[in-house]
């Protein structure tokens, strides 16, 4: 966990926090995702920016949406909740959330924690434990090894500023400099063609995190 500068992996962990901080000051707007608003004949609305909500598509509190979301601690004292998500910055807020104990390894491995703590707006694309486990051990085992590529990796799942449901279809500058990929509507998004959000528009005190049944990877 997004003027912005395009960021290479081998930039430093300095440059990357000044490269966030930068756009910040240029402009970047926190947008969030209004409250979903009952017509006079009972069915869900969205607000005008956001448009109808797809058929079948159902978002939970705060805006989250997706089956996975139900993996999330309820109990709003407990860490990892939406209520206590809320609250933290964007590493500290994975750190307790039990889907994403993976990711939190790689990014406390790579040196990210601070930058994506102190960054000012950012949307991560977080994969979850089960996203991981999917990956060959061997590819694993060799990304965690290498600390310039585990940073490329982890910033491709990384865009400056703060995406709301009704913004992700498209294409997105990533703080690693390439571009991803987000199509769907409503509920229902794909990243890269490959991953699928499984739960979104969780808040963060910095940013939100959608999280992936995948992990992506950068182009060559």
């Amino acid at each position: 966990m997004y003027g912005k500068k395009k960021l290479t992996a081998a930039a430093s962990l300095v440059a990357l926090s000044l490269a966030l901080a930068m756009a910040a000051c240029g402009g970047s707007e926190n947008m969030t995702t209004p409250q979903a608003r009952q017509s006079e004949t009972g069915m869900p609305m969205m607000s005008p920016s956001m448009g109808m909500m797809s058929p079948g598509a159902s978002m939970g509190p705060g805006g989250t949406f997706g089956t996975g979301c139900a993996a999330l601690p309820t109990d709003p004292a407990m860490a990892g909740s939406m209520e206590q998500m809320a609250q933290q910055p964007l590493a500290s807020a994975a750190a307790g959330n039990p889907q994403l104990s993976t990711l939190v390894a790689a990014i406390t491995k790579a040196g990210l924690a601070d930058t994506l703590n102190s960054a000012p707006e950012l949307t991560v694309f977080a994969p979850s434990n089960e996203a991981f486990s999917q990956v060959p051990k061997a590819d694993l085992d060799r990304v965690m090894a290498d600390p310039e590529l585990l940073k490329k990796v982890l910033t491709y799942h990384v865009v400056a500023g703060t995406l709301a449901p009704d913004q992700l279809d498209g294409s997105h500058k990533t703080v690693e400099g390439q571009d991803l990929k987000v199509s769907g509507s409503g509920t229902d998004f794909k990243v890269n063609d490959t991953a699928t959000i499984t739960c979104g528009n969780i808040k963060t005190k910095n940013g939100t995190v959608y999280i992936l049944d995948g992990v992506l990877m950068p182009p060559a």
